[in-house]
């Protein structure tokens, strides 16, 4: 009859707060410096599409009439689409915290 050797208590998985250098563990400045290199990619991707993208149209909206160049429109139309997903969002994110508040 065998019997199970005694648990030492090590875990044989790393820790998620570490990272695969022993000894350095992961910081919160750390990921802030990934996220800036991140999205000073991006900005340089965006503004390349811009420069390529300097046709101007014309643009017609409700009463108001103007022209932009395409790369600038569709930036635009981005920012527009991110900020109203955000109010949406946030409008359902203080409902949840309503109702969170009466159950508990």
């Amino acid at each position: 009859m065998t019997t199970a050797a005694p648990d030492s208590g090590a875990d044989p998985t790393p820790s998620q707060g570490k990272s695969k250098h022993k000894g350095v563990p992961r910081t919160r400045a750390g990921y802030a410096w990934a996220g800036l290199v991140i999205a000073a990619l991006l900005g340089v991707a965006v503004l390349v599409f811009i420069l390529q993208n300097l046709e101007q149209v014309r643009v017609n909206v409700f009463a108001w009439d103007w022209n932009l160049p395409i790369g600038v429109l569709v930036l635009l139309s981005v920012i527009a689409g991110a900020l109203f997903t955000s109010l949406i969002g946030g409008y359902r994110l203080l409902q949840l915290r309503r109702a969170a508040k009466k159950a508990g």
